[in-house]
């Protein structure tokens, strides 16, 4: 029991680092080759996990050596444009100018039903509205809208629009973020001063308190 319980825990552990070292991407937004990578690596984990029989090198040099490939490739793709049609494919337009290309859904064997809820998906009901409809090499589908459906943004009302930046969390459950504090050039002092002015005895009471731009102080109490 030990000996299954220890095995899992490393394999366990190895899968989570091997995963983490080949980036932060979620599911949806691999690449194929990352995809299959990740499978497999599942696979191999599972092996020596469910066999005792197997020592766990069965499992770790073979997910280990997915994982070079792996950093091998991203590398390589990243450095050459070339590589990079040929190992994750190019983009493919399936919509031009407000046209379909049945040519192109013809080959990528996307039927019009299948495109249209995608569309519906990204909020296009009808057609019309679309001026480019791109697949990416990921799978999923970029919607460029016609200039006229375009959501009006400040630009285009030509309105003065202020900085907006990240907001400063200065306290993350009950604990000060010295770091952040820091960066917005306050001290603890100043923080207790504020938490006193809100009725709070000290950042033990905060589940969330962050500091925005504008200088403006949000605070989140503990239930």
């Amino acid at each position: 029991m030990l000996v299954s319980f220890a095995r899992t825990l490393i394999l366990y552990g190895l899968v989570v680092l091997v995963m983490r070292l080949m980036g932060k991407r979620q599911i949806g937004q691999l690449q194929p080759f990352e995809f299959v990578v990740a499978i497999m690596i599942a696979d191999l984990a599972s092996v020596p996990m469910q066999n005792r029989d197997l020592p766990l090198s069965t499992g770790i040099i073979p997910i280990l050596t997915l994982l070079v490939v792996q950093v091998s490739l991203a590398f390589l793709i990243l450095r050459s444009p070339k590589m990079r049609r040929v190992i994750c494919g190019s983009p493919s337009i399936l919509i031009e100018n407000g046209h379909l290309r049945r040519q192109e859904l013809a080959r990528l064997r996307i039927n019009t039903d299948d495109l249209l809820e995608q569309l519906r998906a990204k909020n296009y009901a009808n057609l019309e509205d679309v001026e480019y409809a791109i697949l990416e090499t990921n799978g999923q589908l970029s919607v460029i809208p016609k200039s006229q459906r375009r959501p009006v943004n400040p630009a285009d009302l030509q309105l003065p629009t202020q900085y907006e930046g990240l907001p400063l969390n200065l306290i993350v459950d009950g604990r000060i973020v010295r770091e952040s504090l820091t960066v917005a050039g306050l001290d603890e002092n100043w923080l207790h001063v504020q938490l006193n002015r809100h009725g709070l005895a000290g950042p033990e009471d905060v589940f969330l308190a962050s500091l925005d731009t504008e200088g403006h102080l949000y605070f989140c109490r503990k239930e």
